[in-house]
Protein backbone atom coordinates (compact mmCIF):
# COMPACT_ATOMS: atom_id res chain seq x y z
CA UNK A 1 0.00 0.00 0.00
CA UNK A 2 0.97 3.78 -1.00
CA UNK A 3 2.21 6.30 1.78
CA UNK A 4 -1.07 8.41 2.86
CA UNK A 5 -0.45 11.74 1.35
CA UNK A 6 -0.23 14.05 4.19
CA UNK A 7 -3.39 17.02 4.25
CA UNK A 8 -2.86 20.10 5.71
CA UNK A 9 -5.69 22.33 6.47
CA UNK A 10 -5.14 25.54 7.90
CA UNK A 11 -7.61 27.67 8.96
CA UNK A 12 -8.11 31.60 10.44
CA UNK A 13 -10.26 34.56 10.42
CA UNK A 14 -10.17 36.54 6.69
CA UNK A 15 -6.83 38.44 6.44
CA UNK A 16 -4.94 36.45 9.09
CA UNK A 17 -2.08 35.21 6.39
CA UNK A 18 -2.99 32.31 5.26
CA UNK A 19 -2.22 32.19 1.95
CA UNK A 20 1.22 33.80 2.81
CA UNK A 21 1.88 31.01 5.29
CA UNK A 22 0.77 28.11 2.85
CA UNK A 23 3.42 29.37 0.18
CA UNK A 24 6.10 29.34 2.93
CA UNK A 25 5.21 25.79 3.86
CA UNK A 26 5.25 24.92 0.08
CA UNK A 27 8.52 26.04 -0.37
CA UNK A 28 9.77 24.65 2.90
CA UNK A 29 8.37 21.18 1.78
CA UNK A 30 9.69 21.68 -2.15
CA UNK A 31 13.10 22.41 -0.17
CA UNK A 32 12.84 18.81 1.55
CA UNK A 33 12.17 17.28 -2.34
CA UNK A 34 8.63 16.94 -1.56
CA UNK A 35 5.99 17.36 -3.86
CA UNK A 36 2.95 19.76 -2.78
CA UNK A 37 -0.38 20.62 -4.20
CA UNK A 38 -2.78 23.16 -2.18
CA UNK A 39 -5.90 23.71 -2.63
CA UNK A 40 -7.93 27.03 -2.13
CA UNK A 41 -11.71 27.61 -1.23
CA UNK A 42 -14.11 30.78 -1.78
CA UNK A 43 -18.09 31.65 -1.83
CA UNK A 44 -17.38 32.44 -5.28
CA UNK A 45 -14.75 31.96 -8.15
CA UNK A 46 -12.20 34.67 -9.51
CA UNK A 47 -10.07 33.99 -6.06
CA UNK A 48 -6.89 36.20 -5.35
CA UNK A 49 -5.14 33.54 -3.57
CA UNK A 50 -5.51 31.10 -6.79
CA UNK A 51 -4.18 33.64 -8.68
CA UNK A 52 -1.58 34.57 -6.39
CA UNK A 53 -0.39 30.80 -5.59
CA UNK A 54 -0.11 30.04 -8.77
CA UNK A 55 2.23 33.05 -9.84
CA UNK A 56 4.66 31.66 -7.34
CA UNK A 57 4.73 28.68 -9.51
CA UNK A 58 2.79 26.24 -7.32
CA UNK A 59 -0.18 23.58 -8.42
CA UNK A 60 -3.02 24.57 -6.97
CA UNK A 61 -6.93 23.32 -7.11
CA UNK A 62 -10.01 25.50 -6.05
CA UNK A 63 -13.31 24.79 -4.51
CA UNK A 64 -15.52 27.66 -5.44
CA UNK A 65 -19.29 28.64 -4.42
CA UNK A 66 -19.14 27.17 -0.72
CA UNK A 67 -16.96 26.17 1.75
CA UNK A 68 -15.18 22.92 2.21
CA UNK A 69 -17.72 21.76 4.72
CA UNK A 70 -20.55 22.19 2.83
CA UNK A 71 -18.73 20.62 -0.38
CA UNK A 72 -16.32 18.07 1.53
CA UNK A 73 -16.95 15.66 -2.07
CA UNK A 74 -15.82 19.08 -4.37
CA UNK A 75 -13.06 19.32 -1.80
CA UNK A 76 -12.02 15.35 -2.22
CA UNK A 77 -12.22 15.98 -6.05
CA UNK A 78 -9.86 18.40 -6.14
CA UNK A 79 -7.69 16.48 -3.88
CA UNK A 80 -8.21 13.32 -6.00
CA UNK A 81 -7.37 15.56 -9.65
CA UNK A 82 -4.43 17.21 -7.97
CA UNK A 83 -3.17 13.60 -6.44
CA UNK A 84 -3.48 11.78 -10.22
CA UNK A 85 -1.63 15.26 -12.21
CA UNK A 86 0.91 15.59 -9.46
CA UNK A 87 1.55 12.34 -7.54
CA UNK A 88 1.92 15.26 -4.03
CA UNK A 89 3.32 13.86 -0.67
CA UNK A 90 1.23 17.03 1.29
CA UNK A 91 -1.69 18.64 0.01
CA UNK A 92 -2.41 22.10 1.43
CA UNK A 93 -5.60 23.43 2.17
CA UNK A 94 -6.88 27.19 2.97
CA UNK A 95 -10.56 27.35 3.66
CA UNK A 96 -12.75 29.95 3.96
CA UNK A 97 -11.92 32.73 6.23
CA UNK A 98 -14.96 32.81 7.36
CA UNK A 99 -15.91 29.20 8.57
CA UNK A 100 -15.29 27.33 11.36
CA UNK A 101 -16.38 23.75 12.97
CA UNK A 102 -13.74 22.18 10.58
CA UNK A 103 -12.61 19.53 13.13
CA UNK A 104 -16.41 17.67 12.84
CA UNK A 105 -16.95 18.20 9.19
CA UNK A 106 -13.58 17.90 7.04
CA UNK A 107 -10.94 16.35 9.40
CA UNK A 108 -12.71 13.81 11.75
CA UNK A 109 -14.66 12.77 8.04
CA UNK A 110 -11.74 12.72 6.34
CA UNK A 111 -9.73 10.19 9.24
CA UNK A 112 -13.19 8.17 8.86
CA UNK A 113 -13.75 8.16 5.01
CA UNK A 114 -10.91 8.31 3.93
CA UNK A 115 -7.59 7.37 6.01
CA UNK A 116 -6.17 4.95 3.89
CA UNK A 117 -5.46 7.73 1.46
CA UNK A 118 -4.76 10.27 3.35
CA UNK A 119 -3.22 11.34 6.85
CA UNK A 120 -4.72 14.36 8.51
CA UNK A 121 -2.20 16.55 10.33
CA UNK A 122 -2.97 18.57 13.82
CA UNK A 123 -5.52 21.93 12.91
CA UNK A 124 -3.41 25.25 13.26
CA UNK A 125 -5.75 27.97 13.27
CA UNK A 126 -3.79 32.16 12.24
CA UNK A 127 -4.88 34.53 14.86
CA UNK A 128 -5.05 38.35 13.48
CA UNK A 129 -3.58 40.35 16.16
CA UNK A 130 -5.75 43.77 14.47
CA UNK A 131 -9.04 42.00 15.32
CA UNK A 132 -7.74 39.38 18.20
CA UNK A 133 -6.43 42.74 20.18
CA UNK A 134 -10.06 43.71 19.98
CA UNK A 135 -11.54 41.19 20.54
CA UNK A 136 -9.66 39.04 23.42
CA UNK A 137 -9.18 41.45 25.49
CA UNK A 138 -13.02 42.19 25.69
CA UNK A 139 -12.91 46.04 26.43
CA UNK A 140 -14.04 48.32 23.97
CA UNK A 141 -14.79 48.59 20.71
CA UNK A 142 -14.35 45.03 19.37
CA UNK A 143 -14.71 45.80 15.55
CA UNK A 144 -17.38 43.10 14.47
CA UNK A 145 -20.98 42.10 15.95
CA UNK A 146 -21.52 39.89 18.21
CA UNK A 147 -22.31 36.83 15.63
CA UNK A 148 -19.27 37.51 13.95
CA UNK A 149 -17.31 37.89 17.12
CA UNK A 150 -18.82 34.14 17.67
CA UNK A 151 -16.97 32.62 14.24
CA UNK A 152 -13.78 34.24 15.30
CA UNK A 153 -13.91 33.08 18.93
CA UNK A 154 -15.25 28.85 17.50
CA UNK A 155 -11.80 28.77 14.84
CA UNK A 156 -9.59 29.62 18.02
CA UNK A 157 -11.90 27.34 20.64
CA UNK A 158 -11.83 24.13 17.63
CA UNK A 159 -7.61 25.28 17.13
CA UNK A 160 -5.32 22.07 17.58
CA UNK A 161 -2.88 24.88 17.96
CA UNK A 162 -3.51 28.67 17.72
CA UNK A 163 -0.43 31.16 15.42
CA UNK A 164 -0.53 34.64 16.38
CA UNK A 165 0.90 35.51 13.30
CA UNK A 166 2.04 39.07 11.83
CA UNK A 167 4.14 39.20 14.89
CA UNK A 168 6.24 41.54 12.48
CA UNK A 169 3.40 44.18 13.35
CA UNK A 170 3.79 43.85 17.19
CA UNK A 171 5.78 45.81 19.87
CA UNK A 172 7.10 43.01 22.90
CA UNK A 173 4.52 44.40 24.84
CA UNK A 174 1.35 43.59 22.31
CA UNK A 175 2.46 40.86 21.42
CA UNK A 176 2.46 39.48 25.37
CA UNK A 177 -0.56 41.23 26.23
CA UNK A 178 -1.74 39.16 22.65
CA UNK A 179 -0.48 35.33 23.69
CA UNK A 180 -2.07 36.05 27.44
CA UNK A 181 -5.16 36.79 26.29
CA UNK A 182 -5.47 33.48 23.75
CA UNK A 183 -3.90 31.58 27.16
CA UNK A 184 -6.39 33.40 29.06
CA UNK A 185 -9.55 32.55 26.52
CA UNK A 186 -8.34 29.02 25.06
CA UNK A 187 -6.64 27.42 28.19
CA UNK A 188 -4.41 24.59 27.08
CA UNK A 189 -4.19 25.77 23.46
CA UNK A 190 -0.08 25.19 22.07
CA UNK A 191 0.27 29.06 21.03
CA UNK A 192 2.66 29.50 17.96
CA UNK A 193 3.84 33.24 17.58
CA UNK A 194 5.09 33.48 13.61
CA UNK A 195 5.39 36.19 11.01
CA UNK A 196 4.43 34.67 7.49
CA UNK A 197 6.02 37.69 6.16
CA UNK A 198 9.60 37.45 7.36
CA UNK A 199 9.30 33.26 7.97
CA UNK A 200 10.26 34.26 11.53
CA UNK A 201 8.47 31.75 13.87
CA UNK A 202 7.50 28.58 11.05
CA UNK A 203 9.80 26.21 12.22
CA UNK A 204 7.65 26.03 15.35
CA UNK A 205 4.57 25.77 13.37
CA UNK A 206 6.07 23.37 10.96
CA UNK A 207 6.97 21.21 14.44
CA UNK A 208 3.17 21.53 15.53
CA UNK A 209 1.35 20.06 11.99
CA UNK A 210 4.09 17.14 11.38
CA UNK A 211 3.10 15.86 14.56
CA UNK A 212 -0.14 12.98 14.72
CA UNK A 213 -3.33 14.36 14.83
CA UNK A 214 -4.69 14.61 18.02
CA UNK A 215 -7.58 11.72 18.79
CA UNK A 216 -11.08 14.04 18.97
CA UNK A 217 -13.78 11.98 20.27
CA UNK A 218 -15.24 15.31 21.84
CA UNK A 219 -16.80 18.46 19.52
CA UNK A 220 -17.54 21.95 20.89
CA UNK A 221 -20.70 23.32 20.49
CA UNK A 222 -21.84 25.29 17.41
CA UNK A 223 -25.37 27.16 17.29
CA UNK A 224 -25.61 27.41 13.39
CA UNK A 225 -28.35 29.75 13.73
CA UNK A 226 -25.78 32.20 14.87
CA UNK A 227 -22.82 30.78 13.08
CA UNK A 228 -24.64 32.03 9.94
CA UNK A 229 -26.15 35.25 10.88
CA UNK A 230 -22.58 36.25 11.46
CA UNK A 231 -21.58 35.10 8.06
CA UNK A 232 -24.42 36.73 6.51
CA UNK A 233 -23.00 40.21 8.18
CA UNK A 234 -20.36 40.33 5.56
CA UNK A 235 -20.42 41.64 2.33
CA UNK A 236 -18.63 39.21 -0.27
CA UNK A 237 -17.11 40.34 -3.19
CA UNK A 238 -14.96 39.07 -5.74
CA UNK A 239 -14.32 41.48 -9.25
CA UNK A 240 -12.17 40.97 -12.18
CA UNK A 241 -11.17 44.07 -14.34
CA UNK A 242 -9.18 45.04 -17.09
CA UNK A 243 -6.72 48.40 -17.79
CA UNK A 244 -5.82 49.92 -20.76
CA UNK A 245 -3.82 53.22 -21.29
CA UNK A 246 -1.22 54.67 -23.96
CA UNK A 247 0.97 55.28 -21.74
CA UNK A 248 2.88 52.52 -19.10
CA UNK A 249 1.06 52.76 -15.51
CA UNK A 250 2.79 51.81 -12.63
CA UNK A 251 1.23 48.79 -11.18
CA UNK A 252 2.31 49.48 -7.62
CA UNK A 253 1.15 52.19 -7.27
CA UNK A 254 -2.34 51.94 -9.04
CA UNK A 255 -3.24 48.85 -7.09
CA UNK A 256 -2.39 50.78 -3.75
CA UNK A 257 -4.54 53.92 -4.80
CA UNK A 258 -7.48 51.56 -5.24
CA UNK A 259 -6.99 49.97 -1.70
CA UNK A 260 -6.24 53.46 0.14
CA UNK A 261 -9.33 54.70 -1.88
CA UNK A 262 -11.63 51.78 -0.72
CA UNK A 263 -10.39 52.30 2.66
CA UNK A 264 -11.25 55.69 3.02
CA UNK A 265 -15.15 55.33 1.53
CA UNK A 266 -15.12 51.97 3.92
CA UNK A 267 -14.26 54.45 7.15
CA UNK A 268 -16.81 56.48 5.66
CA UNK A 269 -19.57 54.39 5.83
CA UNK A 270 -18.46 53.06 9.22
CA UNK A 271 -17.89 49.97 7.79
CA UNK A 272 -15.58 46.97 9.35
CA UNK A 273 -13.31 45.84 6.83
CA UNK A 274 -12.32 41.89 7.36
CA UNK A 275 -10.11 41.71 4.57
CA UNK A 276 -9.36 43.06 1.02
CA UNK A 277 -6.65 41.46 -1.29
CA UNK A 278 -6.27 42.97 -4.78
CA UNK A 279 -4.05 41.46 -7.46
CA UNK A 280 -2.84 42.90 -10.88
CA UNK A 281 -1.43 40.93 -13.42
CA UNK A 282 0.62 41.03 -16.67
CA UNK A 283 1.64 38.14 -18.69
CA UNK A 284 4.95 37.99 -17.02
CA UNK A 285 4.74 39.63 -13.67
CA UNK A 286 2.54 40.49 -10.74
CA UNK A 287 1.50 42.82 -7.59
CA UNK A 288 -0.20 41.97 -4.31
CA UNK A 289 -1.87 44.56 -1.89
CA UNK A 290 -3.68 43.85 1.16
CA UNK A 291 -6.31 45.77 3.86
CA UNK A 292 -6.65 43.91 6.90
CA UNK A 293 -8.50 46.22 9.00
CA UNK A 294 -9.62 49.08 9.10
CA UNK A 295 -6.90 50.78 11.45
CA UNK A 296 -4.05 48.52 9.56
CA UNK A 297 -2.45 50.66 6.29
CA UNK A 298 -2.80 49.21 2.82
CA UNK A 299 0.13 46.34 2.40
CA UNK A 300 1.82 46.09 -0.71
CA UNK A 301 2.80 42.49 0.36
CA UNK A 302 4.11 41.37 -3.48
CA UNK A 303 5.39 44.65 -5.08
CA UNK A 304 6.85 44.54 -8.68
CA UNK A 305 9.70 47.27 -7.33
CA UNK A 306 8.31 50.10 -9.58
CA UNK A 307 6.89 48.02 -12.94
CA UNK A 308 5.19 49.46 -15.50
CA UNK A 309 2.61 48.54 -18.19
CA UNK A 310 -0.16 49.77 -20.84
CA UNK A 311 -2.32 46.32 -20.31
CA UNK A 312 -3.15 44.42 -17.20
CA UNK A 313 -6.00 42.97 -15.30
CA UNK A 314 -6.99 43.35 -11.79
CA UNK A 315 -8.78 40.90 -9.49
CA UNK A 316 -10.02 42.93 -5.98
CA UNK A 317 -12.03 40.20 -3.33
CA UNK A 318 -13.71 42.28 -0.17
CA UNK A 319 -15.17 41.11 2.75
CA UNK A 320 -16.62 43.77 4.83
CA UNK A 321 -19.53 44.24 7.60
CA UNK A 322 -21.64 46.13 4.91
CA UNK A 323 -24.69 45.09 2.42
CA UNK A 324 -23.50 43.47 -0.54
CA UNK A 325 -24.83 46.46 -3.03
CA UNK A 326 -23.11 48.82 -1.13
CA UNK A 327 -20.16 47.37 -1.46
CA UNK A 328 -20.50 46.67 -4.39
CA UNK A 329 -21.06 50.49 -5.05
CA UNK A 330 -18.44 51.39 -3.67
CA UNK A 331 -16.21 48.99 -5.38
CA UNK A 332 -17.17 50.10 -8.28
CA UNK A 333 -16.49 54.02 -7.45
CA UNK A 334 -13.13 53.43 -6.41
CA UNK A 335 -11.70 51.72 -9.42
CA UNK A 336 -13.71 54.33 -11.94
CA UNK A 337 -11.93 56.91 -9.71
CA UNK A 338 -8.61 55.35 -10.15
CA UNK A 339 -8.95 54.76 -13.46
CA UNK A 340 -9.96 58.13 -14.18
CA UNK A 341 -7.27 59.71 -12.27
CA UNK A 342 -4.59 57.57 -14.71
CA UNK A 343 -6.20 58.28 -17.59
CA UNK A 344 -7.08 54.28 -18.07
CA UNK A 345 -9.70 52.37 -19.75
CA UNK A 346 -11.46 50.55 -17.13
CA UNK A 347 -13.72 47.57 -18.20
CA UNK A 348 -15.35 45.29 -15.78
CA UNK A 349 -15.53 41.90 -16.84
CA UNK A 350 -16.62 40.33 -13.93
CA UNK A 351 -18.34 41.44 -10.65
CA UNK A 352 -20.08 39.38 -7.87
CA UNK A 353 -21.28 41.12 -4.50
CA UNK A 354 -23.32 38.48 -2.20
CA UNK A 355 -24.03 37.40 1.70
CA UNK A 356 -22.71 34.00 2.07
CA UNK A 357 -25.56 31.69 2.24
CA UNK A 358 -26.28 29.17 5.29
CA UNK A 359 -23.82 26.72 6.03
CA UNK A 360 -24.78 23.23 5.87
CA UNK A 361 -22.10 20.42 5.86
CA UNK A 362 -22.16 17.84 3.95
CA UNK A 363 -20.94 15.66 6.93
CA UNK A 364 -20.90 16.46 10.88
CA UNK A 365 -19.16 13.85 13.48
CA UNK A 366 -20.73 13.28 16.47
CA UNK A 367 -18.98 13.07 19.92
CA UNK A 368 -18.54 9.56 21.01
Amino acid sequence: MSQPIRFVMLGGFLGAGKTTTLARLARHYQSQGKNVVIVTNDQADHLVDTHLLRNQGFDVGEVAGSCFCCNFDGLVGQMESLSQAHRPDIILAEPVGSCTDLIATIAVPMMQLLGERFEVAPYAVLLKPSHGQKILSGVGQRGFSPNAEYIFRKQLEEADVVVINRIDELDPSQRQLLETNVEKNFPERPIVAMSAKTGDGLDDLIRHIEQPAPKHNLFMEVDYDVYADGEAELGWLNATTSWQHSEPIDLDQTLTAVLNDLKDQFAAADAEVAHVKAIVQTESDSAVANLVSNDSDVALSMPTGGLAATSFRMVVNARVAIAPETLESIVQRSLKQVADQTGAQLMVESIQSFRPGRPVPTHRATSS
